[in-house]
């Protein structure tokens, strides 16, 4: 239900899309073409076929045009009618590979998008545990307050035992009245158990994470944008083919067996001079190239930086936490002797609360260090790639190349 991972989702039906659209031009394109036009010369251009050559269009008998006479010179006016009813075709041959190129492009600008909802689906899932951590840590401090409030009412009930003897005084007891103490129900951090963390080789570390593989996706892409930006320097050949029907007249467009239209073309387009637009072109190409080459290698260096990072954030708080639960040990052995002391009469109440409050800072900073290790292991997750299996999105890109070389989709 996260919505960014839905946006995300979204992206990589945008993308297949646009991919469809850039392998296109690998197809012939054809369309039905109808057309129902009328025109009308005017008087005042010569009319080449006059009286002087014998002949005149709009007199003849197999002409399918009419015409309106104007004058007895060779100046008339003249109306033309025509219809056509039929299939048009043209293809591009792609000797460059422009445009197999292109297709390449796009295709691999959608894994893109794959690569992007698993960036997303990661930081969600280190959102959610980072948060539930936060959670389990406040439950656990609120837990040593609970129990430090007992301590307190323990101390409370040995001052009152002591009262009644007449060994202490009633200002005591006022002075070390707490409230009720909180019932808090929840779990716990000291009850979770984080799996063995094998990160394995840098170059594994790499092939897990998707932002390097979107990196990689993105150079990759712009290679043979760069190859389709060259490619349009050198000519281009486009056939073109026509069937169908043709007529002058309305009524004799699908009457007439001589009506039928077949027209076959070939055009070969050089660019000559196009102020530079190629050049321009082919130089924002490389310039692309050459900058997601510098974001791909920087984004190797943040990968094995994280990866290291994490794993020294790790190392460091359970070394702290080792420490600190040695002291929380110690702080509590020192509370009960000195509880036991004061029983005893052989120290005062100001002792005691200095050993209590020694014993609950240091199980908060327990607590507090136990956040920053899971925090830590967080860190490591992200920075690993989002676990140690298999993604969706390697089977999905398997999944779309193969049905791609079987000309099924998603794209043609």
């Amino acid at each position: 239900d996260n919505l960014d991972l839905a946006a995300a989702i979204a992206r990589i039906t945008q993308a297949d899309a646009q991919a469809r659209i850039s392998s296109a031009a690998q197809w012939p394109s054809v369309s039905m073409t109808d057309i129902a036009r009328t025109t009308r010369t005017p008087g005042t251009t010569i009319n080449v076929g006059s009286a002087s050559s014998g002949f005149n269009p709009s007199t003849s008998t197999s002409s399918s045009s009419t015409s309106t006479s104007t004058s007895s010179s060779g100046f008339r006016a003249r109306n033309f009618g025509f219809f056509q009813l039929g299939l048009t075709a043209s293809y591009e041959v792609d000797f460059w590979g422009k445009n197999e190129d292109a297709s390449m492009a796009g295709r691999i600008l959608a894994n893109v998008s794959r690569f992007d909802r698993d960036v997303v689906e990661i930081s969600t899932v280190a959102a959610v545990l980072n948060a539930y951590f936060q959670v389990l840590t406040a439950q656990d401090r609120l837990r040593i307050a609970r129990q430090n409030v007992t301590i307190a009412q323990q101390v409370m009930d040995a001052i009152n035992a002591r009262l009644e003897v007449g060994v202490g005084n009633y200002l005591a007891v006022l002075l070390g009245q707490t409230p009720e103490s909180m019932t808090i129900r929840g779990g716990s951090l000291t009850r979770l158990s984080f799996p063995r963390i094998a990160p394995g080789l840098p170059s594994e570390v790499l092939l897990r994470r998707p932002d390097v593989a979107e990196a990689e996706a993105r150079l990759a892409s712009q290679e043979f944008s760069v190859l389709q930006a060259r490619a349009a320097f050198f000519p281009s050949l486009t056939l073109t083919s026509l069937y169908g029907f043709q007529s002058a007249l309305l009524s004799t467009l699908l009457l007439r067996p001589d009506a039928i239209a077949i027209q076959l073309a070939g055009t070969i387009t050089q660019p000559v001079f196009d102020g530079w637009n190629l050049q321009g072109q082919y130089d924002l190409q490389k310039g692309r190239y050459s900058e997601l080459a510098a974001l791909y290698r920087k984004q190797i260096l943040t990968a094995l930086s994280d990866t290291e990072n994490a794993l020294i954030a790790i190392r460091e708080t359970d070394r702290q936490m080792k420490f600190l639960s040695v002291a929380v040990t110690a702080a509590r052995r020192a509370l009960e002797a000195a509880e036991m002391t004061l029983r005893e009469g052989t120290i005062d109440i100001v002792t005691l609360a200095q050993t209590q409050t020694s014993y609950f800072q240091t199980q908060e900073q327990l607590a507090i260090t136990r956040l920053s290790h899971f925090q830590a292991a967080t860190s490591l997750y992200q920075a690993l790639g989002g676990g140690w299996g298999p993604t969706t999105r390697e089977i999905e890109i398997a999944r779309s190349n193969a049905a791609y070389e079987a000309d099924r989709g998603p794209w043609p």
